[in-house]
This record gives structure tokens, C-alpha cells and sequence, in this order.
């Protein structure tokens, strides 16, 4: 539990000054008190201060960050300039080497270390197509039960903040020898399918341990420029720059035939998850821009690109077809992923506010409500379907990891995905699971040549268990990472002039109606947040003939799909389902818990953007219409696109322990019942 000493309060023990976070520990309760009994345990820093903060949200959600042990780096292997890291030759009678045969290469976000995947397409002598999917051999470096095993096992998961990343392995695997980067021999594990040159259909697949050595390690934004033909990226990609003219002509035209042929193949293999119903879902993702110093400079939604798409096609056909392979195997004790479909109440908003703009949303099914999705398109405002979809999101149900001894067959399904059985292969270096199914593919691929199964397994009970405590630990890690987030948020706007700063001035639409307010979205920053229409003294929002906002005596009147403020001298305004209003942003401080974004509406009025941020703004949204969101895994942004929903005023956030699903919590939030966004609720 982390508190916040108050002012009027004198600290028991020196250790614990004033404006610090501190953890505690509850040691009682008293039936006939308010306040537990406790002790302190630590500062964590200063209120307000990044790494204080950033302390904060590790204790919160029981992150753990410290070093690795000795012991666990003693098994590590070396890789040094006076002692450089290269292949075996044992492993290299063992693997298929692919390292002359295929063009290799990894498409990551820019600044990537840890790169997990690559892909390959060539064109076999028969004519037909060769995909391959290369992912980092981590379990060559990780044996099961070895210290570094063990410790793994208990991080779960890599833990990605807004501007730093807490690793499940050390760097020496993480960042170099596990991370399939440029110009290097790398251990693989590969699934590698031979498709029809016209169809694309699969006609067969092979499973194995590699070595390949990737020839580019391209960043999104440069592979999407060469898939578009604007050439003139390749100065910015460092493996061009010392080629001569002829050769780098001769490797470009090989890199953009391999990127546009690997797009084709996606393209074919998402229609197919298109027609069994996948749900094209959406995902605001931030970006925190920093200057040289580690300031905050911008907030930047992440622009979705085809690229991106590709590349989630491919890992989600990987991940299909290794879920496959170890059922078949170890059908009691394979580790797969499952979706279950959403409880149809969770649709109610979703329907209501499409049908405000006269769109009907089929929820029956996963095919049906993608179609309907698809359909619910506003020709001259694409920020409405991505609403709806962002709405779907939230009604979806968990999905969890499982052990396929412990739930029947037909429950092993993917709803969002539309795939009979899936699990997580692609990214070892980040995830525990994804470590399990490479031991378990290891598996199965010695049980199918009669070979000694080399590696422990899970049993079911046992498999069962790390689910769960791996469940727990994504959980904790998409929290963390949302809260980091909104953290940047309000670190970014609190000390600009809300009344005076451009920046805190801004378009928003609106997405909900409640009782005393509005729920607003601005897609310029990726906030979602409540916007009131009635303040702490009772006055109501009124919009002049300028279309300004001012707090005015009256009364609010809610109805299904809009809210009416009206004063008390007869002048009323109304607000609709996905009116575009003008929106100042603020941070709202608090004495007990983390600063909250403050939205109020200034005008009733779309924002007309300066021309200084037009060209930037429509760079981000207006694309959108041109090129589908990414789903690169459906079910793991889901937290990112949860609402913010904390609506407590600051009066009783004073007196609130500390944020969690306490029944103490609950009781206050329902003092804001009518502001809060339930929906929430079930979000991933």
C-alpha cells in the first residue's frame, strides 16, 4: 500500500517527510474505526517526481526490479570483443542452417533491442512460395529449472512503461545474443510453410531449430515507405549505405519484391480470419516523446501502418499453427491462449450509441459483429467507427492463458481472432509462455522423430498454476503500463497554462451520456476522459451565441443519446453522441493519489486547428481512413483502450485508501455512479 503524508499529519518515524509516496503495511483493522493500523516500510520519492511516481506504480502492481543475481548471471554466456559469442559446431550439424539460402530480415518499431522475429519469402524451384517465420532460440540459454529459469518464470513478463522497459532476461540475451539483429549469426527456432504461388494456400510445414544470420533490421516506418515505392528511405537504413550503386539497386529490388510479396500473403491470410468472423479492434497507443534532456516534448498517438498488419498476420499464422502442433502432441498439457465470446449485456452501449447514428450492430457472433463494424461507417467523420470499435473492445472478455487438461476442446477457441486454438510463440525474449511452447514444440518435434524428450514438462496441475500466475502478471504489466501512460499525460500538460497554451486547447468527441456530464475522447492525444456539464456549486454549462461555455444557474435533463443543459433564463444547449466539441485540458492535483487530466468544454463548437499543427494532426488521423488499425494481438492492447474512469472528486479522493478494488473503493466511486464508465470494467 502506498500512501501520501499530509501536511496537518506528523510522520512517526524520520524516514517518512512530508510530499513523499511511502509504502505501508496494513498490520490491523478495527472493526469500530475508519483507519487501519499499520507501519511504515519505505519512501518510495518525492510526489510528483518521475521516478517517485514511476516507484509508485511498480509497488502498486507488485512489480519486482531488481538486478539479476549473481548466480543467474554466472549462467549466462560471454560475448565480448576479446571473447566474441559464435556458432557451435555441434549446433551447427544439428540446425538447418539458413544463413546463404534465405534473405532474413526483422521489421520492428524504431530503436527496437530486443527483436524477437524475422521473416523470410522466397520462391522455391516448383514454383510455389516459401514463408518463414524465425523466432529467437531463448530455451538454448534458458535451461528449465537453471536459476535464470526460475527467475524468469517469476517476472513472468517483460514490463514496457511509457519510457523505459524492465526485462524478464538479462541484456546479454535480451538485447544481444537472443535479439536477431543485423549482420549476425543468430539461434532460431522456425516454422517455415511451403504455399501454392497462386492461392497461397498451405501445402505443407516444417518445425525446427535454425541458425540465420538477418540481413536488415528495418524499422515500421521505412519498410511501409518501400512497400509505397518512395526509394528514397534507403539512405536511412544503415546496411545500404556502404554499397555501391549497382549492388544496392540489385538488393533494394530483392528487399521490396520480399516486403510486397510478404504483404500479399498477409493480406490473403486475414481475409480468410476476415471471413470466420476476426474483429478488426481499436487501440489508441501513445508514444512519449522526449528531448535530449528527458523531457517530455509531445504526446503522440502511434499511427497505424500496412506494415504493421503484415507482420501480426504472420507472428498470429505462427502462433496458430505451433498451437496446433503441441495439442496434437500433449494434448493434456499444452499451454494454448484462449478468448471466450463476451457476455451480449456488455454490447448495450455499443448498440445504443451506433443506432444514435444510424448504424445497427449485430453482436451474435464474431462474424457478425465484424461485419457490422465494417458497415458503421460515417463518411464525414472516421473518428466514429473508430469509437464503435473502441467500445467493442471494451465489452470483450479476458484472454487468458490455459492448460488444454483443464477445459474441454470447444472452450480452446479465439474469439477476437476467429482461430480454433492459438497460443504465444513469437516472443520468447519478452514472455514466459512463449517459453513453455517453445519447450513444448521442442517436444513434440523429438517425439515425432522417437527421440529422448530432453526438456522437463509442465504436468497438467503444474501447467495450470504458472497459467495463472502468468494471467497475473500480464495483468499487472498492462496496468502498469496504462498508468505510466496517463502518468506522461499529466507530467506533459501540468505545467503549461491550460487558459493560455495552445496545446492545452483541443478537438474532442463525445462518446457517452451520463447523468451530470459527458465522456469525451481527443484523438490529437489519445485521452479519454469526463467532461462535466454540472459543477461542484451546482451551476450548469450554457454555450452564448459565440458558442463559449460559462457555469450558469440550471438544470441538466439526460436523454438516450444526448443531454440538454438548460439555465434558468431559458437558454439551452445540447450535446449529442459524437458532437465535435473544443476541449481545455488540465491536470487536476490530489492530495492522496496519482494527478488526474481535467477535461472541460469551452465551446460547443468543432476546435478550428492553427495552421502551425494542421499538416501535424491530419498526419495522424486523417490516415486512418486510409489504412486499417493493426491488430498485431487482439486481446493484449485491450488495456490500452480502456476509458479513464477515475471521476472521484477530489473531496473524497482525500479520505480513499489507496486505488484498488477495495469495497472502500467501490462505496466512494458510487458517490460518481453517474459519471463513471462501467464498460470498463471488462476490458483485458
Amino acid at each position: 500500500m502506498t500512501v501520501r503524508t499530509r501536511p496537518w499529519e506528523t510522520p512517526r518515524v524520520s524516514p517518512c517527510p512530508q510530499d513523499f509516496r511511502v509504502v505501508v503495511r496494513i498490520d490491523s483493522w478495527e472493526a469500530t474505526s475508519l483507519y487501519p493500523n499499520g507501519h511504515f516500510v519505505r519512501v518510495l520519492g518525492r510526489i510528483g517526481d518521475l521516478e517517485g511516481e514511476i516507484a509508485t506504480i511498480l509497488v502498486e502492481n507488485s512489480i519486482s526490479v531488481v538486478p539479476f543475481s549473481e548466480a543467474q548471471m554466472c549462467e549466462m554466456p560471454v560475448n565480448t570483443p576479446g571473447n566474441p559469442w559464435k556458432v557451435s559446431p555441434e549446433e551447427e550439424r544439428e540446425r538447418k542452417d539458413l544463413r546463404e539460402t534465405h534473405l532474413v530480415f526483422s521489421i520492428d518499431p524504431k530503436g527496437c533491442e530486443d527483436v524477437d522475429d524475422t521473416l523470410s519469402v522466397r520462391t522455391l524451384t516448383n514454383g510455389n512460395l516459401e514463408l518463414g517465420v524465425h523466432i529467437a532460440d531463448v530455451t538454448h540459454f534458458v535451461p528449465p529449472n537453471s536459476y535464470i529459469d526460475i527467475e524468469a518464470r517469476t517476472r513472468a513478463t517483460t514490463y514496457y512503461l511509457a519510457d523505459r522497459r524492465y526485462d524478464m532476461l538479462p541484456s546479454i540475451l535480451s538485447a544481444d545474443l537472443c535479439s536477431l539483429l543485423g549482420g549476425v549469426d543468430r539461434y532460431a527456432v522456425s516454422v517455415i510453410w511451403e504455399l501454392d504461388k497462386t492461392s497461397y494456400e498451405i501445402k505443407k510445414v516444417w518445425y525446427g531449430r535454425t541458425i540465420i544470420r538477418s540481413a536488415y533490421k528495418l524499422f515500421y516506418e521505412a519498410a511501409q515507405e518501400l512497400l509505397d515505392g518512395n526509394f528514397h528511405i534507403v539512405d536511412d537504413i544503415p546496411e545500404f549505405r556502404d554499397l555501391d550503386e549497382k549492388s544496392k539497386q540489385a538488393k533494394l529490388e530483392e528487399l521490396v519484391w520480399a516486403i510486397g510479396k510478404l504483404t500479399d500473403i498477409a493480406r490473403h491470410i486475414r481475409a480468410k480470419r476476415d471471413h470466420c468472423g476476426a474483429l478488426e479492434l481499436e487501440g489508441v497507443e501513445i508514444r512519449v516523446q522526449l528531448d535530449e534532456k528527458k523531457n517530455i516534448h509531445d504526446l503522440i498517438p502511434k499511427q497505424p501502418l500496412e506494415v504493421h498488419e503484415t507482420v501480426a498476420e504472420c507472428m498470429i499464422l505462427a502462433n496458430h499453427w505451433v498451437a496446433k502442433k503441441i495439442w496434437e502432441s500433449f494434448p493434456h498439457q499444452a499451454l494454448l491462449r484462449q478468448h471466450p465470446p463476451p457476455h451480449q449485456e456488455f454490447f448495450s452501449e455499443l448498440r445504443e450509441c451506433a443506432k444514435a447514428k444510424g448504424f445497427f450492430i449485430d453482436t451474435r457472433s464474431n462474424k457478425t459483429l465484424a461485419d457490422s463494424l465494417d458497415n458503421a461507417n460515417d463518411p464525414n467523420d472516421p473518428i466514429v467507427n473508430r469509437l464503435l470499435r473502441s467500445m467493442a473492445t471494451q465489452a470483450m472478455s479476458n484472454a487468458l492463458y490455459f492448460s488444454t487438461g483443464s477445459c474441454a476442446e470447444e472452450e480452446f477457441h479465439h474469439y477476437g481472432l476467429a482461430l480454433d486454438k492459438y497460443t504465444h510463440f513469437t516472443s520468447p525474449i519478452r514472455r514466459y509462455s512463449d517459453i513453455v511452447v517453445h519447450r513444448l514444440l521442442m517436444a513434440a518435434i523429438s517425439k515425432d522423430k522417437k527421440t529422448e524428450i530432453k526438456d522437463n514438462l509442465f504436468s497438467n496441475k503444474d501447467l495450470e498454476e504458472l497459467c495463472r500466475h502468468i494471467n497475473n502478471r500480464n495483468r499487472a504489466a498492462q496496468h502498469s503500463q496504462k498508468q505510466s501512460t496517463e502518468l506522461f499525460q499529466c507530467m506533459y500538460f501540468k505545467d503549461k497554462d491550460p487558459d493560455n497554451e495552445e496545446r492545452c486547447i483541443s478537438d474532442g468527441v463525445i462518446y457517452s451520456i451520463r447523468t451530470n456530464g459527458v465522456l469525451v475522447f481527443i484523438p490529437r492525444f489519445g485521452i479519454k476522459g469526463a467532461a462535466y456539464l454540472r459543477n461542484k456549486d451546482g451551476l450548469v454549462i450554457s454555450c452564448g451565441s459565440d458558442s463559449r461555455s460559462e457555469w450558469k444557474p440550471g438544470s441538466l435533463q439526460r436523454f438516450q443519446n444526448k443531454i440538454t443543459s438548460t439555465t434558468t433564463g431559458g437558454e439551452s444547449v445540447t450535446f449529442h453522441l459524437f458532437d465535435h466539441v473544443t476541449v481545455r485540458i488540465s491536470v487536476q492535483a490530489s492530495r492522496c493519489h496519482s494527478d488526474t487530466i481535467r477535461l472541460e468544454i469551452i465551446s460547443n463548437k468543432p476546435y478550428m486547428i492553427p495552421d502551425t499543427e494542421l499538416f501535424h494532426q491530419s498526419s495522424l488521423l486523417l490516415k486512418s481512413d486510409l489504412v486499417k488499425e493493426v491488430t498485431r494481438s487482439v486481446e493484449e492492447a485491450q488495456l490500452a483502450q480502456e476509458v479513464k474512469v477515475n471521476v472521484i472528486q477530489e473531496d473524497y479522493q482525500k479520505y480513499c485508501q489507496t486505488k484498488g478494488r477495495s469495497l472502500y473503493t467501490l462505496l466512494e466511486e458510487i458517490r460518481d455512479l453517474a459519471l463513471l464508465d462501467v464498460s470498463n470494467s471488462y476490458g483485458m
